[in-house]
């Protein structure tokens, strides 16, 4: 199993589930990325989208102020 980076804390809604869909198309299963994401509209709709498509949030750690960092296995 291998661990992917993404960092999508430039990019707005909805391009940040986008980009992390993406991301996570091109993985195996059991592999896990792990995405930093901005508070607010993007730490809300990234882990909520991921569960919607079957994939597993491991979990969700703040980071600093604005940064946070979501584990998600595909």
């Amino acid at each position: 199993m291998s661990v992917e980076q993404l960092d999508i804390t430039k990019e707005h809604c909805p391009m940040t589930f986008v980009k992390t869909k993406f991301a996570l198309s091109k993985l195996a299963d059991g592999d896990t990325l792990e995405v930093l994401l901005t508070a607010g509209e993007p730490l809300d709709n990234v882990p909520r989208s991921a569960r919607e498509q079957g994939f597993q949030v491991l979990s969700i750690k703040q980071i600093d102020a604005e940064v946070h960092k979501v584990i998600i296995k595909k």
